[in-house]
C-alpha cells in the first residue's frame, strides 16, 4: 500500500516522539512485491501495551504458501548464480538500510511487541544490522568457512518460521546467512509480531534485491504447517516452542528437508560463593527479566551456593523493587508488556501452580496499567528440582531459585532438565568457570555475563532445546551441500 493509506499511531503520553506510520491493512510479499492474500482471510495484530488494534494482516493460505515457494524457486536459479561479491553488496546495502531506519524499526518493534524500546533501540536493532554485514563479508569466502568444503553449494528454496519474542532479530539470523550462501527465502512471522518482518520487505524492495529471493508470508498455525510441509522446499529452520518443533521434525522426517530447529529453554544460571554478588544479582535480572522473561535462553533457573543463599535473595528482591514496570516507549522502562492474552494466561496459570506446590511467592509492588497485559516480575524461592515451575518453560519474567552446597551438586543440578540451549556461571575463579562450562549440556554457556549475544557466535542447543546452530561459521554450514 502507498504511504497516503497509512495512519500514524500515537501513544499519549509517549516519551519518544517518532511517529511511526502504520497502514491499516498489510498484504503479504511475494516476486517482491505486496499484494493481499488470495485467500482473502485478515486478522488483526494489536498493541500488547494497549489492546489497540494495530492493522489488519493478510492470513495467507495453501494457495498463496505455493505462490511464494514458487516465486522463491524461480528467484533461485538467478540468485544462486549470482557472483558472491554481488550477493554480499545486497547484504551490506540491506545493512546499511536497516541502520538508517533503526529508529523508526526499533519504535515498531516495541510497538507490536511490546518490548521496552530501549531495548529494542538498543540491543536488537544493533544485532539485526550486525547478523546482515557479517554475513554480507562470508559470500566469497565460504570455501574457507566450512572445513573440509572446497566448493560449497546453497541447498535451495529455504522455509523459515520466527517466533514473536524477536521478530526482527530472527529474521535477520535466518534471511542473512541463506542469502549469503545462495539460497532463496520465503519467511513466516509469528501472527502477533508481522509489522517489523513487513517493514523489512520495504527495505529489500529499497535496495533492489532480485524479486523473489526473499518472500514474507503472513498467518497463523495453518500457514506455518503448509510451508514447511511444501514439497519444494529444500531447508527448514523453525525457532519456537518445542511442542512445534517435534511436529515439524516429524513431518521433516524421510523428506531429505534439511532441518534447523532452536527450540525452548530452561536454562541455569549458578552462582557460585566467590562471586562479585553484586555482578551477579545484574545478571540473575539480565537473564529472566530482559524482555519480560520471553526469551527462550532465559536464565530461568537460578541456582546459588548455599552459603550466600540469604544474601542473593536479599538484593536480589532488592534489585526487583527498581525495575520499572510500564510503557514500552518510555526509555526508562524495565519491563514491558506480554505479547498476548494468551501468553499472559499462561504465565498466570504457572504462576498458580508454583504456589499451589508450596514455592514461596515474591511479587514487586509496582502498579500495572488498566489496559494490555502486565506480569509484575515474579520470584520464587524454596523451589525443589521436582516442581513444575522448575521444570517447564514459563516464557515469563518469572525466577526460580534453588540452592546447591558442592560444584557436583550445581551442575547436577543444572543438567537436571530436558532442555539444554544456555546456561551462565558466576565465580570469580577463572578454571572453575571453565571445568563447570565443559561440564554443563547446554550449547551456549555464559561466564560473568548473560544474554550477550555477537553474530560470528554460533547459537543452539541440546535435547529438546533442538539442533543446528545459528550464527558463525556453524550457522553458515547449515545453508550449504
Amino acid at each position: 500500500m502507498s504511504d497516503s493509506a497509512r495512519v500514524p499511531w500515537e501513544y499519549s503520553p509517549a516519551p519518544e516522539s517518532l511517529k511511526v506510520s502504520i497502514e491499516s491493512e498489510h498484504g503479504i510479499f511475494i516476486d517482491g512485491d505486496f499484494a493481499p492474500a488470495r485467500s482473502a482471510r485478515t486478522f488483526p495484530t494489536i498493541n500488547p501495551a494497549t489492546e489497540e488494534t494495530l492493522s489488519l494482516i493478510a492470513d495467507a493460505g495453501a494457495e498463496d504458501v505455493d505462490r511464494a515457494v514458487s516465486a522463491a524457486r524461480k528467484a533461485f536459479k538467478r540468485w544462486s548464480r549470482t557472483a558472491p561479491l554481488e550477493r554480499g553488496k545486497y547484504l551490506f546495502r540491506i545493512a546499511r538500510r536497516i541502520q538508517e531506519r533503526a529508529r523508526e524499526l526499533a519504535v515498531l518493534e516495541t510497538i507490536d511487541c511490546g518490548k521496552p524500546i530501549r531495548e529494542s533501540r538498543d540491543t536488537d536493532l544493533p544485532l539485526v544490522s550486525q547478523h546482515f554485514f557479517h554475513h554480507a563479508g562470508w559470500c566469497d569466502k565460504l570455501r574457507y568457512a566450512i572445513p573440509g568444503n572446497s566448493d560449497p553449494a546453497p541447498l535451495g528454496v529455504c522455509a523459515q518460521v520466527i517466533p514473536w519474542n524477536f521478530p526482527l532479530l530472527m529474521a535477520a539470523w535466518k534471511i542473512a546467512p541463506a542469502l549469503a550462501c545462495g539460497n532463496t527465502v520465503v519467511l513466516k512471522p509469528a501472527e502477533t509480531t508481522s509489522l517489523t518482518a513487513l517493514r523489512l520487505a520495504e527495505i529489500l524492495r529499497e535496495v533492489e534485491l532480485p524479486p523473489g529471493v526473499v518472500n514474507i508470508i503472513t498467518g497463523a498455525g495453518e500457514t506455518g504447517r503448509a510451508l514447511v510441509e511444501h514439497g519444494d522446499v529444500d531447508k527448514v529452520a523453525f525457532t519456537g516452542s518445542t511442542s512445534v518443533g517435534k511436529r515439524i521434525a516429524a513431518a521433516c522426517a524421510g523428506t531429505g528437508k534439511r532441518l534447523t530447529l532452536e527450540l525452548g529453554g530452561k536454562s541455569p544460571n549458578i552462582i557460585f560463593a566467590d562471586a562479585a554478588i553484586d555482578q551477579a544479582v545484574e545478571g540473575i535480572v539480565s537473564g529472566i527479566f530482559f524482555n519480560q522473561g520471553e526469551v527462550c535462553c532465559a536464565g530461568s533457573r537460578v541456582l546459588v551456593e548455599e552459603s550466600v543463599l540469604a544474601e542473593v535473595i536479599e538484593k536480589l528482591k532488592r534489585r526487583m523493587h527498581q525495575l520499572r514496570l510500564g510503557d514500552p516507549l518510555d526509555k526508562n522502562t524495565d519491563v514491558g508488556a506480554i505479547n498476548s492474552a494468551t501468553q499472559l494466561q499462561t504465565i498466570r496459570q504457572y504462576l498458580d501452580i508454583g504456589t499451589a506446590e508450596g514455592c514461596k511467592r515474591f511479587d514487586t509492588n509496582c502498579e500495572l496499567p488498566t489496559r494490555g497485559f502486565w506480569c509484575r516480575p515474579t520470584l520464587f524461592t524454596g523451589v525443589q528440582p521436582a516442581a513444575t515451575i522448575a521444570r517447564e518453560e514459563i516464557f515469563g519474567p518469572v525466577a526460580c531459585v534453588m540452592s546447591f552446597r558442592t560444584t557436583d551438586e550445581a551442575i547436577e543440578r543444572a543438567n537436571n532438565s530436558n532442555y539444554g540451549l544456555s546456561a551462565g556461571v558466576w565465580t570469580d575463579k577463572g578454571a572453575r568457570a571453565y571445568e563447570v562450562a565443559k561440564r554443563l549440556k547446554a550449547g551456549v554457556v555464559w561466564c560473568n555475563t548473560f544474554n550477550e549475544f555477537d553474530a560470528a557466535s554460533p547459537f543452539g542447543g541440546y535435547k529438546e532445546s533442538g539442533f543446528g546452530r545459528e550464527g558463525g561459521r556453524a550457522g553458515l554450514a547449515a545453508y550449504v551441500r
